[in-house]
């Protein structure tokens, strides 16, 4: 009974300690959306939607993960063969300025 007491604490502890991390990516993703909408309404960015479209058919079947904002870049995530490609794109012009994981 005692070990099963022990795992159980580990277990909760653990559940304790990532709690905040996980809010904490949230909450950046938040502010990644914030940023990208505001760079949108001033010109700055075109829409995500429209830069996925243009990136897409480059990544040859790779699975899209999602994006990052970076105020003047997109940064978007692939998977292909349990290997991370990422692609930054520049947000104005929707032009692909880097490749990694290739």
């Amino acid at each position: 009974m005692s070990l099963f007491r022990t795992l159980l604490a580990a277990v909760v502890a653990t559940g304790l300690i990532a709690t905040p991390a996980l809010a904490d990516r949230k909450r950046d993703r938040g502010r990644d959306q914030d940023r990208a909408f505001e760079a949108f309404r001033e010109g700055r960015s075109m829409p995500l939607p429209q830069i996925e479209r243009r990136v897409r058919p480059h990544m040859g079947g790779a699975d899209y993960l999602g994006p990052e904002f970076n105020g003047r870049t997109y940064r978007l995530k692939f998977m292909r063969g349990g290997r991370v490609i990422w692609v930054d794109v520049d947000a104005a012009t929707g032009r692909i300025i880097g490749r990694s994981g290739d």
